[in-house]
């Protein structure tokens, strides 16, 4: 059982910058891919990154490739999201998780590929 909670979210202006922090409980955070996906009303859970157990790979969404990076602490059993150049398209419930799965697959497998989630946290954009 892996338990993560998510922290960072904030308002912030456009252009701004901003990073989210996902804290995994246990002792078997290296042996999950992570990842981040976004939920804004209305519309359904949509991928934003992924990290592979080493955090020697990365894969991210077109929509936020060259703005966001994330990273991985497996000392501190933390994934993170730095998030640059913030758009007016960005804000959402921001969700941190955790796959079984081979990290190239978390995009092509959507939420459901998901083990487990985070409770999430809200970022918003002023322009």
């Amino acid at each position: 059982q892996v338990q993560l909670v998510e922290s960072g979210g904030n308002l912030v202006q456009a252009g701004g910058s901003l990073r989210l922090s996902c804290a995994a409980s246990g002792r078997t955070f290296s042996t999950y891919a992570m990842d981040w996906f976004r939920q804004a009303p209305g519309k359904e859970r949509e991928f934003v990154a992924a990290i592979s157990r080493s955090g020697g790979n990365t894969y991210y969404a077109d929509s936020v490739k060259g703005r966001f990076t994330i990273s991985r602490d497996n000392a501190k059993n933390t994934v993170y999201l730095q998030m640059n150049s913030v758009k007016p398209e960005d804000p959402a419930v921001y969700y941190c998780g955790a796959t079984n799965r081979a990290v190239s697959a978390v995009a092509t497998l959507g939420p459901g590929g998901n083990d487990y989630w985070g409770q999430g946290t809200q970022v918003t954009v002023s322009s």
